[in-house]
């Protein structure tokens, strides 16, 4: 399984373009794959006859793990059996009757006397295949917070998971004898440990009754339902709003586009207009470019701007802008367009959507006057744009007031109250209008 990218540790087998048997050819697609965010496909690393296949398609499958074998200077394909799914120490993969699980190497999930590890500290990061398992079996988001992990950074992996619902389970009797008072020399669990330490909370009863219809949820419905769960569950939610007069912004674009799209080979639209606005107001304000882990601030010298992108299926992806303040209009211009058309084409790269420390999603795409975006996590804040729309606006000047017809566009920015205090966010979208009003219609690209 190949390196993806320097956060992501696992990915799904998506599919096997070839059987056992099969000659492949160097670079040949063998299997599509699924990360947390986009699909790729995996080429082959040689030439010759695929001889076996060590996983399934749906495994999840670590990083590195050897996923598949080819027998090289092989001069004819021979007729192989089916794959071969023995317990291999090299692949790290073990068969328990017919069913294939992951083998990982892990810490002993080591449970302390309360039976619910204690908290090691806030804002910490789940993967969707955590939190997936975690919904299956009923253990509440808070509830997760406090499971030791033994991955990178102390986050919790499938293993150590696994391990707590399997002392979780075991230790039940031994839990519901206890008095839940805490000893000197531990913090109390929260109150609803102490209340019900081994029973999950109620789910909702789904009726199928009457004239409905069931849809299950996509792989990447199921990612984004957990990622948005999880960032409400993280950040302190705030939302401010202003309104800005972008009359100049669509003059400028009005007058620029057929040049720019001959000249240049790209389109110009409103996306890259507004990039080149937040990463102005980044370089004034860079708190708003940081994330939180435990009590430490973390702000990030580079820009990277995600932009939400809605994809054919109904689904939205958010690749990243790199860099963005290295990069002129037209730069960023060809930045979005190509982001963009490989979002729609499904042509990402695990590396397009990875690193992005302030996401930017235009609502007004959609007809839509505002809206109040949930923060895209490990980041501190989001901004949406508006639909442009044409008012009647006061005027002011030297001469008087006036009234005149102008572009106008809500703006809006939600951003985490645990470090971004609203002074410093209202100053930032203020920063952030300024910048879209004061745009120079004489401009050149």
């Amino acid at each position: 399984m190949p390196k993806l990218g320097e956060s992501i540790m696992e990915a799904t087998v998506l599919k096997w373009h070839k059987k056992v048997g099969d000659v492949v050819s160097l670079d040949e697609t063998l299997l599509d794959i699924a990360t947390d965010k986009v699909d790729s496909e995996v080429p082959s690393t040689a030439s010759g006859v695929l001889e076996e296949i060590l996983c399934n398609e749906n495994d999840v499958i670590t990083i590195g793990s050897v996923i598949g074998k080819i027998r090289t200077n092989a001069p004819e394909p021979s007729v192989v059996s089916a794959p071969s799914l023995a317990p291999s120490s090299q692949n790290g993969i073990a068969v328990n009757g017919t069913a294939q699980q992951q083998e990982e190497i892990r810490i002993p999930f080591q449970p302390s006397e309360m039976a619910v590890p204690h908290k090691q500290e806030n804002g910490r990061f789940f993967s969707p295949l955590v939190m997936n398992i975690a919904s299956r079996e009923g253990i509440p988001f808070s509830e997760l917070e406090y499971i030791k992990g033994s991955g990178n950074d102390g986050r919790v992996t499938k293993s150590d998971i696994l391990s707590y619902l399997e002392q979780r389970g075991n230790n039940q009797q031994q839990v519901v004898r206890q008095s839940f008072a805490p000893t000197p020399v531990q913090a109390a669990p929260p109150a609803y440990v102490q209340q019900h330490p081994v029973t999950p909370p109620a789910q909702p009863e789904v009726t199928t009754s009457g004239n409905v219809e069931v849809i299950e949820m996509d792989r990447m419905r199921k990612y984004i339902s957990n990622h948005m769960t999880m960032s409400l569950a993280t950040s302190a939610h705030v939302t401010s709003f202003a309104e800005a007069d972008v009359t100049n912004l669509v003059a400028w674009r009005d007058k620029s586009k057929k040049e720019f799209e001959k000249r240049e080979g790209e389109k110009i639209t409103f996306t890259p207009l507004f990039i080149e606005a937040i990463v102005k107001c980044i370089k004034k304000y860079p708190m708003l470019n940081s994330s939180v882990v435990g009590d430490n601030i973390i702000i990030k010298k580079d820009i990277n701007i995600g932009m939400a992108t809605a994809l054919p299926n109904g689904n939205l992806i958010v690749p990243v802008i790199k860099y963005a303040d290295q990069f002129n209009i037209i730069g960023l211009a060809k930045q979005v367009n190509r982001l963009a058309n490989s979002a729609r084409t499904g042509k990402l790269q695990p590396f397009d959507t990875q690193d992005g420390t302030f996401t930017f999603t235009n609502v007004g795409t959609f007809g839509s006057l505002m809206g109040t975006p949930i923060i895209n996590q490990p980041q501190v804040a989001i901004i949406a744009t508006g639909a442009i729309k044409k008012k009647p606006v006061v005027i002011e000047s030297d001469k008087g007031d006036s009234i005149a017809i102008r572009h106008m566009m809500f703006v809006s920015m939600s951003y985490d109250h645990r470090i971004i205090d609203g002074g410093m966010g209202s100053l930032f979208l203020a920063a952030f209008v300024e910048a879209l009003e004061s745009f120079d219609v004489n401009r050149t690209f």
